[in-house]
């Protein structure tokens, strides 16, 4: 799914109605994490979640209300366990949802995002929230890739700015966390919010046939920038695959080794046959790429390995890296089920890296 602050970014300012939620805090059991958003227009939702069922449905009902008053709002959802009501939660965990009435009012900040992310470079948007009316508040947001200014006292300010840095350098897309803050002149309980925002991951598909489009399909609803390669013009085109933001009709080996392949980059190779699949993952074996998979049977799969290892092209230990056969072994027999499999790979993977990143950010 595309960043849903992207999604303002390309909204005429002048669309009524728009209300942005983020989840900005969780305990215990709970839908959604720190950092899930979610548009809400006229109170009905548009794009993201913060939770579903009563969550959304409450925060929802908010969001229309707080359309013509501007007034934003933390809410405070305590999911009890135990409840009269059949249609209230029962997950058990309390969550905190920030509503801004007026996202609008942020969209240079958004822009700077936008604008950012395009060139590459990951940041953090900071975001203030002083209360000043029971559980209404004010909000005041900032894009931090670099310096930050929030006319914040300077001790405060300072730990802002360790907290960013501290994000950034770990690559945590999942660091989203909160700091308390004291500012003159105003109520007690202001906060501020520190949300990782990272350029998509990448997805390069070496093959455009059924399954490359399958799996361009998957990768795009992963949220993956997904570039497909294929040497043939009537299989390398938008109208065979509507999901690709990239897509390079070459020589499926010389593209693939021209394109960057770093941590942030999963590779899947499912060409149409054994000379096409070698060229390709003789370009990215060895890379730093997070995740290389390739299609093929066994015996296909031993040639190659074979071949590779006794031209020197790989290293036993380059090649364990390898995912092949490639997918999650669910019994997949359709073309669907196979790119299923493959997106279940990728989602493991995924996961796997960002808990190893998470611990170089824990306190």
């Amino acid at each position: 799914m595309k960043n849903i602050y992207l999604q303002l970014t390309a909204k005429e300012s002048s669309v009524p109605g728009l209300v942005l939620a983020t989840v900005t805090a969780a305990s215990g059991s709970t839908p959604q994490k720190p950092g899930s958003s979610a548009l809400f227009q006229n109170g009905k939702l548009i794009a993201g979640t913060v939770g579903g069922g009563i969550i959304e449905s409450r925060t929802a009902e908010y969001a229309a209300g707080c359309t013509e008053s501007k007034e934003s709002a933390l809410l405070k959802f305590h999911l009890d366990q135990e409840t009269s009501d059949p249609e209230e939660a029962v997950c058990g965990g309390i969550i905190t949802i920030l509503v801004d009435s007026d996202p609008f009012a942020h969209l240079r900040v958004f822009m700077e995002m936008e604008k950012s992310l395009k060139s590459g470079r990951p940041g953090v948007l900071v975001t203030r929230v002083v209360p000043w009316n029971g559980s209404q508040v004010m909000i005041k947001r900032c894009w931090a890739s670099g310096s930050c200014e929030l006319n914040l006292p300077g001790d405060d300010r300072e730990m802002i700015r360790i907290g960013v840095e501290k994000i950034l350098s770990s690559g945590n897309r999942d660091g989203y966390r909160h700091l308390d803050v004291t500012i003159p002149g105003e109520q007690q309980g202001a906060k501020v919010f520190l949300e990782p925002v990272f350029p998509p991951r990448r997805l390069i598909i070496a093959g455009a046939g059924h399954v490359g489009r399958a799996v361009s399909h998957q990768g795009k609803l992963l949220g993956f920038e997904v570039t497909v390669i294929d040497d043939r013009a009537e299989y390398a085109n938008s109208r065979n695959l509507p999901d690709a933001d990239n897509i390079i009709v070459k020589d499926i080996g010389m593209a693939m080794k021209e394109l960057q392949k770093d941590e942030d980059t999963y590779v899947v190779i499912v060409t149409r046959g054994h000379s096409h699949d070698a060229e390709a993952l003789r370009a990215c074996i060895g890379s730093e790429a997070a995740y290389v998979g390739m299609m093929g049977s066994k015996v296909k799969v031993a040639k190659i390995h074979e071949d590779f290892i006794a031209n020197g092209w790989a290293t036993e230990e380059e090649w364990k890296r390898i995912c092949t056969p490639i997918g999650l072994e669910i019994a997949s027999v359709t073309v669907e089920e196979i790119a299923v499999s493959i997106a279940a790979q990728l989602i493991l993977y995924k996961g796997s890296r960002q808990k190893r990143q998470e611990l170089k950010i824990s306190d």
